[in-house]
């Protein structure tokens, strides 16, 4: 493709429409929410005759809830105000004259019992939301999840799981991007979510369908967490502490979890500043083991060779960081943001196995020799993190913003992997002794411009984005005592990525009556280099691609709207995916990834239905996703007794699949939610495995099940339950078992609500659920291999909480961009 055609294509759409801009007189002000102050994004602006109560013009709010209708005659107005989720508004004497600009108060709305569009939860707040482009859930009706991470809050969400890994997947996909209060996170999303505690999170939004003004990254879509910040003027303070109770299960593992944490946001607003402080502390070892069973056939030697094993598998991990933000707001119409963050992140993941290891005759099976050893297994993974961002918002007479962004990081990242083989069960004799140390640091920014103006009805968004991020990274590999292996020098060597993308993107949103819509288009061109010290000419990939999208939302009446979107999506290769260098990642398996990857390359359809009723709510969505080159994670034999792990593009995969939400309140004192997802996941294709081909074609139905029950038990004692499943799925080579994790949290409130102490019981097992614990089996033709991972059950934790003030809704407390790919 000539990518000077589409981006000719898309400056034809930027900035289009500026010669609308006001001529006569207009009117400007903002919406926000009552509690909170919060900026409203989409809420309808009309304006209405004083004399007839004829509408004669209207538009959308902004993300920062700034609107501005131009072209208006001089008159006597009224201004009414509909926004999902809130009160309808009206606003008398606005007053428009020839050629000046009338600026309102800001509006301020109230949240509605009586929804339009909207879906409510319990009570008088709403904690369920859908909109035209977004699912969004309060994260206090989670209770179990404090204390804990953002991860603990999504996993209650319909369209997300989290396996037995840590894993996180929407909608069937692990591939989705990050949003951090609207700003883009490229890190892995189990690192940079298991690092944001869950205390510190106002609500989560789902985008399954996002519009073209997003980065096109994710096949699945986006999350967006919003923090909270003080909700009124002055100090507020936020303070939450977790202890551990001691384990009820033993694994014999070789230390005891150590389980305590806490973190502290700390807010000043007053005036034209805004100013937040966060820091957090979070200990979470986690004690388990694992079963394996392991085989590979060797058709030259006629020779069969299992190995299972067992032992134990256990992680100590800690996190801790600082973040800074100040927001200043020089006028309505200039707003600065600057933000800092510093962290560290650790975890050292132990799995020290017994092998029995056998070589039989694959044709008679009669016994040709056999080993019995133990291997100590320590894997190490650390990274620091610095980022700092810097945006400013200017807003312009005739109501159009303009907004520039800049965002640059820093990541250390390092780490190890030491496999000791010992004669057992004495553990005398050291057989052999294989380390893997690596350093890979990782630096990037990302600078960015949006352009909005209203348009009678509705408004335009337009930008530009330049990302640039570079990763160098040193790995060694030392064997003792020395091998005299062939291929020994691959296991060492340099490997530098360099990612360069350039972006344009142009959307209207607009609403006529019942109907609200956003259509969009964004292109993308992305060049990429991979650079081997083992090649002598770089790995290079450009790409460039249109990225249409459509949301429809029609309000059918108060208790029934449908909503339908489209989506393009893209899900880059990440370092880890592209790095050929191998790593010892076990006694049994290498893992490595390969520098000619290609992306995997989305269509996104949706179409959904939303219902409230008195005391609840209901909502369903039909999604289909078309994905062009899947990215699988494979395996093939390298050695009788070592497999390959790597990752391989198929041809093609596809998924269709049904979610839905239920909430209610059946009695005064308990409330209800039910989420289900259930979806069939088909593989097909030609698979490259280090240059074998083969044929995968592997589908099966897959279901979830989140369950949300909430009881109040008087004198501000609260008890909430929550259930997680996930049924088994199907892989490229085989299948991933069910996996099941209960919860309870018993909460009581002193002191207003200002204190508060919580007992947490997690993974609840209870002697025969098996809970936390997942199987992972893969097969080919010469191999095959079964898993079974086992963590911890029954764990206790206490939580303590104290507020001064409140803090709610989005704060704007910067997170870590790119740094921790290779966690």
């Amino acid at each position: 493709m000539n990518p000077a055609r589409p981006f000719f294509f898309i400056l034809l759409l930027l900035f289009p429409c500026t010669w609308l801009a006001a001529q006569q007189g207009a009117v400007q002000g903002v919406i926000v929410e009552r509690q909170g102050r919060a900026p409203i994004e989409f809420a309808s602006v009309s304006l209405v005759k004083k004399a007839d109560s004829a509408a004669v013009a209207g538009t959308l709010s902004q993300k920062n809830g700034l609107f501005s209708i131009p072209n208006v005659e001089a008159g006597d107005y009224l201004l009414k105000v509909i926004s999902l989720g809130y009160q309808t508004m009206f606003v008398a004497g606005v007053h428009v004259s020839s050629n000046k600009k009338t600026v309102v108060d800001s509006i301020a709305l109230m949240p509605s019992e009586k929804l339009l569009g909207d879906v409510t939860v319990s009570g008088t707040r709403s904690t369920v939301a859908n909109k035209i482009d977004r699912q969004t859930f309060k994260a206090s009706q989670f209770e179990s999840a404090k204390g804990s991470s953002a991860v603990d809050v999504i996993r209650n969400l319909p369209s997300v799981t989290v396996d037995a890994q840590g894993e996180i997947s929407m909608r069937g996909s692990t591939g989705f991007l990050v949003l951090i209060n609207g700003k883009p996170v490229l890190t892995d999303a189990q690192t940079i979510l298991s690092q944001l505690p869950a205390n510190t999170i106002e609500s989560v939004e789902l985008l399954t369908a996002p519009s073209a003004k997003y980065d096109a990254d994710g096949k699945a879509g986006i999350i967006n967490i919003t923090t909270k910040k003080g909700a009124t003027d002055g100090v507020n303070l936020l303070v939450n502490l977790q202890s551990g109770l001691p384990s009820t299960t033993t694994y014999q593992n070789l230390e005891h979890p150590i389980r305590f944490g806490g973190d502290a946001t700390l807010n000043f607003r007053k005036n034209k500043w805004d100013i937040s402080i966060s820091a957090n502390y979070t200990r979470n070892d986690a004690n388990g083991r694992r079963d394996g069973d392991v085989y590979t056939k060797n058709t030259a030697n006629n020779t069969i060779t299992r190995f299972p094993s067992n032992g134990e598998r256990s992680f100590d991990r800690y996190n801790y960081g600082g973040r800074m933000a100040i927001g200043f707001s020089a006028d309505k119409n200039n707003v600065f943001n600057l933000g800092f963050f510093a962290g560290e992140k650790y975890q050292q993941r132990r799995a020290d196995l017994v092998y029995r290891n056998s070589v039989a005759n694959l044709a008679t099976g009669s016994l040709i020799r056999e080993l019995v050893y133990f291997n100590s297994n320590l894997q190490t993974k650390q990274g620091r993190f610095l980022l700092g961002s810097a945006d400013y918002t200017h807003g312009f007479k005739n109501g159009s913003a303009l907004t520039a962004t800049g965002i640059y990081e820093y990541a250390d990242l390092f780490g190890n992997t030491r496999n000791i083989n010992l004669d057992y069960p004495a553990k005398s004799n050291v057989f052999q002794e294989v380390y893997n140390p690596y350093v890979n640091p990782i630096k990037g920014y990302r600078l960015k411009i949006d352009y909005s103006i209203p348009v009678r009805n509705g408004k335009i968004e337009s930008g530009y984005q330049y990302r640039n991020d570079s990763q160098d990274g040193r790995f060694d590999y030392y064997v003792t005592p020395p091998s005299t292996q062939p291929d020994l020098a691959k296991f060492s060597g340099t490997a530098r990525s360099v990612n360069r993308i350039n972006s344009l993107y142009s959307q209207y949103a607009a609403k006529s009556g019942k109907f609200q819509y956003v259509a969009g288009l964004r292109y993308e061109y992305a060049v990429r280099e991979v650079i081997l010290s083992s090649a002598t000419q770089p790995h290079e990939l450009n790409m460039g691609n249109l990225m249409p999208s459509v949301n429809l939302l029609y309000t059918i009446n108060t208790a029934w709207s449908w909503k339908a979107g489209y989506s393009k999506r893209i899900q880059r290769n990440n370092n880890f995916e592209l790095n050929p260098i191998p790593e010892r990642e076990h006694s049994e398996t290498l893992e490595q990834g390969d520098p000619d990857l290609l992306p995997q390359v989305t269509n996104l359809v949706e179409l959904g239905i939303t219902h409230t009723f008195k005391g609840g709510s209901f909502f369903s969505t039909l999604y289909y996703q078309d994905n062009r080159h899947p990215i699988q994670r494979v395996n093939s034999v390298y050695a009788d007794t070592i497999l390959n792990r790597l990752f391989t593009n198929a041809e093609r995969a596809q998924l269709l699949g049904l979610e839905a939400g239920l909430t209610c309140k059946p009695f005064k004192w308990m409330s209800a939610y039910l989420g289900a997802n259930i979806y069939n996941y088909k593989v097909s294709g030609a698979l490259n495995v280090l240059g074998t081909l083969s044929e995968v074609n592997n589908t099966n139905w897959v279901y979830s099940l989140n369950m949300n029950l909430g009881f109040e038990l008087g004198k501000n004692w609260n008890l909430q339950a929550n259930t997680n499943f996930i049924s088994r799925r199907p892989t490229a080579q085989g299948e991933d078992s069910r996996f099941l994790s209960p919860n309870t949290a018993l909460k009581k409130t002193l002191m207003k609500g200002r204190l508060s102490i919580g007992l947490q019981w997690q993974n609840m097992n209870m002697g025969f659920l098996n809970a936390n614990q997942q199987r992972i089996t893969t097969f080919g033709k010469d191999f095959y291999t079964t898993t079974n991972y086992i963590y911890e059950t029954d764990v206790f934790l206490l939580n303590f909480g104290f507020a001064i003030n409140k803090l709610n809704s989005k704060s704007k407390l910067p997170v870590s961009e790119i740094g921790e790919k290779e966690f």
